[in-house]
């Protein structure tokens, strides 16, 4: 699949997420935020990192870019689209996903590893994924919140979960509500998580030699 991976001022993690999405065949390439024409591409993702130093609020400036309006029509024709951490804020700030991502509970940055589990199977992201995932998460505003606590249970897509796979309030590292780590949209092709899955998709680097985030990112090579 040709996918775009969006740059804005201050995005970090977009080399990564290419050389990632190549492990599972995609046609990924770098594509600057002001240059996204998204009639060439069946799919985008949305890094990780600080877009435009995180002012005002996290990705609150980057959602309101002229490339939103390209990915929100990628969106609406049914494309992919993946807001990985920065990006997840991204397209929650947009609307493209409902929600909030709050500052973490304990107002700190967080970084660790963490187990998620996958709580919906009915999206092209998670159709043939493994129950539960271990990935990276690094972020200071990762506290998913919605009002409306029972659509929050059904947008959910990934749930933080200890050793065991329970979602236990000893799991939740940032005090989302229900333990949510990602959200999809009502039609299902919009997906946005905290944790990082291109930085676990090389064995050399995941502490137990997994390869979980390929499991989130497979699609694209379809």
């Amino acid at each position: 699949m040709r996918t775009a991976v969006i740059k804005f001022p201050g995005t970090t993690c977009e080399l990564d997420v290419v050389k990632a999405l190549k492990q599972v065949g995609a046609e990924a390439e770098v594509v600057k935020f002001n240059s996204l024409d998204p009639d060439r591409y069946d799919g985008v993702v949305i890094p990780g990192g600080f877009s435009f130093g995180d002012y005002l609020r996290a990705g609150t400036i980057a959602a309101n870019s002229e490339a939103m309006k390209g990915i929100r029509e990628m969106a609406d024709q049914g494309k992919l689209v993946l807001g990985i951490c920065n990006g997840f804020q991204i397209l929650v700030e947009s609307g493209l996903l409902k929600g909030a991502l709050l500052p973490n509970l304990n107002l700190r940055f967080i970084t660790k590893w963490v187990r998620i589990r996958v709580r919906r199977k009915d999206t092209p992201f998670t159709k043939d994924s493994k129950d539960v995932l271990f990935m990276p998460i690094a972020h200071a505003e990762g506290r998913y919140y919605l009002d409306d606590e029972e659509l929050a249970s059904r947008l959910s897509v990934f749930q933080y979960v200890d050793e065991r796979g329970m979602p236990s309030p000893q799991a939740n590292p940032n005090g989302s509500i229900l333990n949510i780590a990602g959200v999809t949209n009502e039609a299902g092709n919009v997906l946005g998580l905290m944790p990082h899955p291109e930085r676990a998709s090389f064995p050399s680097i995941s502490p137990d030699g997994s390869r979980d985030g390929l499991e989130i990112l497979r699609v694209f090579g379809k």
